[in-house]
């Protein structure tokens, strides 16, 4: 449940405030702090989905909270309190960090809105950052072939450009990994990477999953939407098998590219957005536009730099580093002893062939460790991973 701080030393205002928060949605828990001190307290005590800070205050003005409480709990999102005569201080605490304000007396809808937008983005940024761990620990880029190593150079040599990046290559290959090392190698890093798997939504769903949507513009649009474009402000985009995109969305996803503004499903306001997007597929694009199925333009805009990442067939050579990689990895995922692999079963290994490219062969390491012996053996490979 959503719990909403209210610092503000003017009891009444204190108790509207409350009062319209608790009344919009049942699940929002709403706590009370008469000054900037005891309000500064709770936040070190206690983690807070929004806080809502009056400006003029007794004690500790709403200014000095909000940079405490930004050095305190960052990721929590503040909206100041403004008088009649605070306004340009509320303008300027949002150089400060501070993601919106609202005047007083609050106008319902206003303040309402901007509860919801604040909150939703905090749910974004946590999960952005529980991404990112994830990300830290599950992506590495494993192989010394020929082919691997162009890849790592070619990373090296865009990751700190804003440059388009587009990814080929067969299901199975690691192209999202080649996405998360771009952006974890980018001055974006701070930032968040947003993931869109286009072939997983419906067409119907894609624009304002992409672009967000407002209030009754369609059926179920029963609040303003942020899309992932705006949740990737100042980051990264990636939007994976993106030759399964519908033309409509190609051709917004091209103006955002052209202009750096989206508008939601809905609206006919401008958003500007600042949006590094890495794009991948595993399509031939050239195939699909003389089909007319994908945009021509848009290839050109997404192709600045394009990665090919190979099938596992024609990078046998790193199938030995793989194996180990994910046996060290399957074995503390499932709690067990690290088990070896013989000479004879990593050379059978490299014999196969592998359709489903390193997904597969993940899959055949883990049920190795699993089913075989204590050392996988030339049998184990030859009993359990089969076709």
């Amino acid at each position: 449940m959503p719990t909403i701080l209210v610092i503000e030393d003017e009891a009444a205002i204190r108790r509207v405030l409350t009062k319209i928060i608790s009344e919009e949605n049942d699940t929002y828990v709403v706590e009370e702090a008469e000054d900037g001190l005891a309000g500064i307290e709770m936040i070190k005590d206690k983690d807070y989905d929004l806080v809502l800070c009056d400006i003029k205050m007794p004690k500790m003005d709403g200014v000095e909270v909000l940079e405490k409480a930004k050095k305190i709990k960052p990721e929590v999102p503040i909206v100041m309190i403004s008088g009649h005569g605070d306004l340009d201080t509320a303008v300027n605490t949002m150089r400060l960090g501070a993601f919106d304000y609202i005047s007083k007396p609050p106008d319902l809808n206003r303040l309402l809105n901007t509860v919801r937008n604040a909150l939703e983005k905090k749910t974004l940024v946590v999960e952005n950052k529980r991404l990112k761990k994830k990300v830290s620990k599950n992506y590495e880029m494993v192989g010394e072939s020929d082919a691997i190593s162009h890849i790592k150079e070619i990373i090296e040599k865009v990751a700190a450009t804003d440059a388009r990046v587009l990814i080929t290559g067969p299901n199975g290959t690691g192209k999202e990994l080649v996405a998360h090392w771009l952006h974890e190698k980018s001055n974006r890093h701070k930032g968040s990477m947003i993931e869109v798997n286009c072939a997983a939504i419906p067409s119907e769903l894609i624009e304002s999953e992409l672009f967000g949507h407002i209030k009754g513009s369609f059926t179920g649009a029963n609040k303003d939407r942020a899309g992932k474009f705006e949740a990737a402000n100042g980051g990264t985009i990636f939007l994976d098998e993106i030759g399964d995109m519908s033309l409509s969305a190609q051709a917004k996803v091209l103006r955002a590219l052209q202009e750096s503004r989206i508008s939601r499903v809905g609206s006919d306001k401008d958003i500007k957005v600042n949006v590094r997007v890495v794009a991948a597929t595993n399509k031939n694009l050239q195939e699909e536009i003389a089909k007319g199925r994908f945009r021509e333009d848009l290839y050109h805009r997404l192709a600045v730099i394009l990665i090919k990442v190979p099938a596992l067939n024609d990078r046998r050579e790193d199938i030995p580093l793989l194996v180990d990689f994910f046996a060290k990895k399957i074995s503390e995922e499932q709690g067990m002893a690290l088990k070896n692999f013989s000479t004879e079963a990593i050379q059978l290994l490299q014999e196969y062939n592998w359709t489903g490219n390193i997904r597969e062969l993940r899959n055949v390491v883990e049920r190795l460790i699993i089913l075989g012996e204590k050392e996988v053996s030339v049998n184990d490979v030859k009993l359990f991973a089969s076709k």
